[in-house]
């Protein structure tokens, strides 16, 4: 019953947060009204970046929800350290699946506004982690998140 409320909030702040980006980025879009707009091939890629992205971001909200008992949401964290699923290869698995949701979003939109506001969303993404969700890892889990560092790469898969 606990993982079930856990889900159920982890669907509802994933849903918030998805909501929030999607709804910025057609807000970014200003300056495609004025007939800027990127060739229609790029819609297909586009469908297949926000597939990509949504899938990785999903399992990442799972392993949270099944392993760390807690939902990516920063006030409502998981207590159990996740180094599975997508974290074994890289570090922030859920912010790429969000920017990939993004800039797949503005393929699909051909819109060339909302392909760059991908790139803020990342930028804040990796401030975010430099200054807010890394240190506060190390503080809660200590020598085995400094180990974890060691062997997995921020943002680019290792060996």
């Amino acid at each position: 019953m606990r993982t079930l409320f856990i889900a159920v909030r982890s669907l509802v702040f994933g849903s918030y947060f998805i909501g929030l980006w999607a709804w910025l980025a057609l807000q970014f879009r200003v300056h495609d009204r004025a007939g800027h707009v990127l060739p229609s091939w790029t819609a297909l890629p586009g469908v297949l970046l926000l597939l990509a992205g949504a899938v990785l971001a999903i399992s990442c909200v799972v392993n949270f929800v099944t392993r760390g008992q807690g939902t990516p949401a920063p006030f409502d964290a998981p207590v159990k350290f996740v180094p599975t699923g997508p974290y074994r290869w890289v570090r922030n698995p859920m912010y790429i699946g969000g920017w990939l949701m993004i800039a797949g979003f503005g393929l699909l939109l051909r819109s060339p506004s909302a392909v760059v506001f991908s790139v803020v969303f990342w930028l804040c993404s990796h401030l975010f982690v430099l200054f807010y969700e890394a240190p506060t890892l190390r503080d809660k889990f200590g020598a085995e998140y400094e180990e974890y560092c060691r062997w997995v790469h921020r943002w680019l898969p290792a060996r």
